[in-house]
């Protein structure tokens, strides 16, 4: 931090200028190219969606292809440039960056802008995740389902410019924080290729006796609903009220969500309320099969099969079982031949479970329970570090990014 206190003292001692985005770069609006132009090989290319998913800060290689006359119709994206999102189902993502740094020309479609400058590209984009650009974005974004800031929009926003040295400098502090929390997300990804062996294996184990049971004979099966929106006094409750977003790969508890609902009116309409012999699974589009247990009471939406385990069977066990058939789970719900994968009620109580007695599950159950708090609580282990170094870098992030406006000279 004392090196950059020095460059700006020396470099820009009354403050940095602010420039509007559209007067330090020329913006172009990406258009078209839907993920079923993806082919094996040809141009390079980054979907909106991918930057989301798939991208960091900074790229110098594709994960996608387009045919070259595809290619010619789509927005180029040369090295240095930045391509950033114009749309996204909430405000927080929105405005997502990427800078592209490899050495050929790629290509981006709708939904996205390139932003062609002469700016440190990684500065850039670090600026763009940073709480100041949150801030004032919000200004510009508009929509309610899908939020979008338009690339004129995007054009308006003020941003800090400093010299050139003083962005090289940042990237290179930022760029050392980036690197220290890749290199533990690479040792947590191995730590769970590590456990999910170790919990197959004793998942299925010689030597022991499994007999077959179909899923609804385990316990009771239900599917949610969803309050209407105008019920106005359905919202803010006591109660949980889960969607698939609210369950995260790996999660094994519940203990918050996005939404909450009144137990009064739940109570109201008889709806099911879920409580601690429950475990969801989510049941329709690309998050389908994950899997996660409540820890309070509520009710669940439409997307969610939720199963009240018998008191004979050991819930984590079985909870275990489910998480390991994520595979297989979302298989079965493409094998209706649906554009979007969906495993109804019926289906999903046919599914085949192999047990062993109860005293064996409850063991199973606490030995794999060890090496999941490793690799999967927030709370502690592995994802506690990189949740406690991402807050750090964060914290430096938007204190190297916040920078002293420099006040217009007098009489200009």
């Amino acid at each position: 931090m004392s090196n950059i206190s020095k460059l700006i003292e020396e470099l820009c001692p009354d403050g940095v200028e602010f420039k509007l985005i559209g007067d330090i770069s020329v913006l172009v609006r990406g258009n078209g190219m839907p993920k079923t132009d993806f082919v094996e090989s040809g141009v390079g290319a980054i979907h909106y969606g991918q930057i989301y998913t798939k991208y960091g800060v900074w790229a110098d290689e594709v994960i996608s292809f387009v045919p070259g006359d595809k290619a010619a119709k789509l927005a180029k994206v040369n090295t240095g440039d930045i391509i950033i999102t114009n749309t996204s189902e909430n405000l927080d993502d929105v405005c997502k960056a990427v800078a592209w740094l490899g050495d050929d020309e790629i290509v981006t479609g709708g939904h996205a802008t390139v932003i062609k400058h002469k700016q440190n590209a990684k500065f850039l984009s670090y600026y763009f995740q940073s709480l100041e650009f949150q801030k004032a974005k919000k200004k510009f974004a508009f929509g309610t389902k899908v939020i979008d800031v338009s690339a004129k929009n995007l054009a308006k926003i003020k941003i800090p410019v400093p010299p050139l040295e003083v962005q090289e400098e940042i990237v290179r502090i930022l760029d050392r924080f980036t690197l220290l929390e890749a290199e533990l997300e690479a040792e947590l990804e191995a730590r769970r290729k590590q456990y999910a062996f170790y919990r197959d294996s004793l998942l299925n184990q010689d030597g022991i006796t499994y007999d077959t049971y179909k899923l609804g004979d385990l316990g009771v099966v239900s599917t949610g609903k969803t309050p209407a929106t105008k019920e106005a006094n359905a919202w803010n409750g006591s109660l949980l009220f889960t969607t698939p977003s609210d369950i995260s790969n790996g999660q094994k508890y519940i203990v918050e969500t996005k939404r909450s609902v009144k137990l009064e009116w739940v109570k109201s309409k008889r709806w099911e309320i879920f409580g601690d012999n429950s475990i969801f699974v989510t049941c329709i589009g690309a998050d389908m099969g994950k899997s996660s247990m409540p820890r309070a009471e509520g009710i669940v939406n439409q997307q969610i099969n939720v199963i009240q385990v018998n008191d004979d069977i050991d819930r984590e066990y079985l909870y275990y079982w489910l998480v390991s058939k994520r595979d297989f789970l979302l298989s079965l719900g493409k094998s209706n031949g649906s554009t979007m994968p969906i495993l109804n009620k019926s289906n999903f109580c046919n599914i085949e479970v192999p047990l062993p007695v109860v005293e064996i599950q409850r063991n199973v159950a606490k030995k794999i329970a060890v090496m999941d708090t490793l690799v999967n609580d927030i709370s502690s282990g592995l994802p506690a570090e990189i949740a406690a170094r991402r807050k750090q870098y964060e914290h430096y992030r938007d204190q190297l990014l916040t920078f002293k406006e420099l006040e217009p000279a007098a009489g200009s």
